[in-house]
């Protein structure tokens, strides 16, 4: 699930769930206890990057639309406990975008101190209501402490993936670096943060992010009833599973193409 580095105190967490990274149960378990157990193998920072080209692909639709209601409560409460455990790290984390991050995967940076994109022909962001979801309270107020009230709002509505280009130039990310060095910047950003006086950096991060801690406090507010009840309406349903398939199809094709004879034979 996860490829471990040490190095000058700061801990990459690199994602390694074949073959697109999706937030499942498991991954978000083993992220939350990752992120927690860190302070304690003396790291001080920790960067949270994915593959080449590929960060997460969001959460695991597939495994998802297999649950019942409890199933889905259950997950969402799990994955609700990993952003807090990102949020509440007594570490910086960095969120390194190496490459695509959709949906759950923007979702992950949105609760990091810091996000590195790499640049060129990737998009991230939220497009839930695209597929037909509301995004839950919690996110919401995430996007809005990053983003201010009404470019998050333009965001959501949206629906759609946005550009490296473009989530740079709204703030959804805080810069883009080339994509071999993605989890470089990140690690020397970690770096420069190291060098302040250790006792007022960490003093003063405690204190700027205590709003977004505070998201966390109040369990009703997440909106894990809600958004149980519109991932089983009906048509919130069609449009998961059309998706799914449109996915399936996509990851297929390359295979199909690659397999069907040529002109020649």
């Amino acid at each position: 699930m996860f490829e471990l580095t040490d190095q000058d105190r700061i801990l990459q967490i690199r994602l390694a769930r074949p073959p697109v990274n999706a937030l499942n149960l498991e991954l978000l378990a083993g992220l939350a206890d990752q992120i927690k157990d860190a302070p304690g193998r003396g790291t001080e920072a920790i960067v949270l990057a994915g593959n080449p080209g590929l960060f997460s692909a969001g959460l695991d639709l597939p495994e998802l639309l297999r649950y019942d209601a409890a199933g889905l409560s259950g997950f969402l409460q799990t994955f609700f406990a990993t952003l807090s455990s990102l949020a509440r790290s007594e570490l910086p984390v960095v969120a390194a975008f190496t490459g695509h991050s959709p949906a759950g995967g923007t979702v992950l940076g949105l609760f990091c101190d810091y996000r590195v994109m790499a640049a060129g022909d990737f998009r991230l962001g939220l497009n839930e209501v695209e597929v037909g979801l509301v995004v839950p309270p919690l996110v919401h107020g995430a996007l809005v402490r990053l983003l201010g009230p009404y470019r998050a709002e333009r965001h959501l509505l949206d629906g759609r993936m946005i550009t490296a280009d473009e989530a740079l130039a709204i703030g959804l990310v805080d810069e883009l670096a080339p994509a071999e060095a993605v989890t470089a910047r990140a690690a020397a950003w970690c770096r420069e943060h190291l060098a302040l006086p250790r006792q007022a950096f960490l003093g003063t991060r405690r204190l700027a992010r205590a709003d977004l801690c505070a998201l966390f406090d109040d369990q009703s507010t997440l909106g894990v009833e809600t958004f149980v009840s519109e991932w089983f309406s009906e048509a919130t349903q069609k449009n998961l599973h059309a998706l799914v398939a449109r996915l399936k199809a996509k990851r297929e094709a390359p295979r199909e193409a690659k397999a069907a004879p040529g002109p020649m034979q």
